[in-house]
């Protein structure tokens, strides 16, 4: 396993060094130049090219490329142009509440769904199962900005029952309460689509696992369904499922840049509108290259935990 994951690192490093230059690329292809928004529209040229200067933008593109892979090999990510800050303090500053939002969203979709997808396969074919399978559908279909409108339309300009939008900190005013209810509508909003798919996911992998040999056997010696559920059908059908953690981790982050926004969630998804409104491309170079690292990882661990749940399989 130790060699399996050194190997599976050591590959992330030509992937990483794509996508920085695929992303380098993309930026400087652009419309529009930075330097727009910084300078007097009656600046000079003189002006204006001082002020690429201070950017760094008069350097040919395989240069500045190099300087940014130098700078961020060494921790530098960068200054932002608005602000002249440093880009990695701003980000770290932004991490956090993200984290907050996406661990929520999976607690809450793994909680809902697996529960959900098990009774779906148990009332196979039932009014129950109809149901569940019908709203998972349409918990798929809704997109995120519209479903997100919708709940703040009803439940907090209507009914007042939840903020519109912001966070709370834990150690501020209202404390564990208040933080619970700033993030009821975002989470909700994005664990809409999880639950759905883990619900499809879990009831389709229970029914094939409940059609398995074993399965059958051990209802022919007479154990109990709970049994036969928790002891054998679970865990095998859970390996399919660990799979979604991976493969759906990219839309999680886009649609947590959608989320954010609406709910003006103080986290990288509303500081990545932000940077692309001002075209800040080391802090877009910045988030593009974090959201890459989280995906490698995200996958890395999906395969640890095929070997965690199923000791059959090995990586040699």
């Amino acid at each position: 396993m130790k060699k399996y994951i050194i190997k599976r690192l050591l590959t992330a490093i030509p992937v990483l060094l794509m996508i920085s230059v695929g992303a380098f690329i993309m930026m400087n292809l652009a419309p529009g130049d930075p330097t727009d928004l910084y300078v007097s529209p009656d600046a000079t040229p003189m002006q204006v090219e001082a002020t690429r200067r201070a950017l760094g933008l008069d350097q040919p593109y395989p240069v500045q490329y190099v300087r940014w892979l130098g700078r961020a090999l060494q921790g530098d990510l960068g200054i932002n142009y608005s602000t002249r800050y440093p880009v990695l303090p701003i980000l770290v500053s932004r991490i956090g509440p993200t984290i907050v939002l996406m661990g929520a969203t999976l607690l809450v979709s793994y909680l809902i769904a697996i529960p959900l997808g098990i009774l779906s396969a148990r009332k196979h074919g039932t009014w129950i199962d109809n149901l569940l399978t019908g709203g998972a559908f349409v918990g798929v279909s809704i997109p995120n900005f519209f479903l997100g409108l919708g709940l703040i339309y009803v439940f907090s300009v209507q009914l007042g029952w939840f903020p519109t939008g912001g966070m709370s900190q834990l150690g501020g005013e209202g404390g564990f309460i208040s933080a619970i209810h700033h993030l009821v509508l975002p989470v909700t909003v994005l664990s809409a689509f999880y639950i759905a798919n883990m619900t499809r996911y879990m009831r389709s992998t229970m029914i094939q696992v409940y059609g398995e040999n074993y399965i059958r056997t051990a209802t022919a010696k007479g154990l109990a369904a709970e049994v036969i559920l928790t002891r054998h059908g679970i865990r095998n059908a859970l390996i399919p499922v660990i799979t979604i953690i991976g493969t759906d981790l990219p839309r999680l982050v886009g649609g947590a840049i959608v989320t954010e926004q609406i709910f003006q969630w103080p986290g990288l998804g509303r500081l990545t509108i932000m940077a692309i409104q001002q075209r800040e491309y080391p802090m877009l170079m910045a988030i593009t290259m974090l959201s890459a690292v989280v995906v490698l990882f995200a996958n890395l661990f999906v395969d640890i935990m095929y070997a965690v749940v199923d000791p059959r399989i090995k990586y040699n």
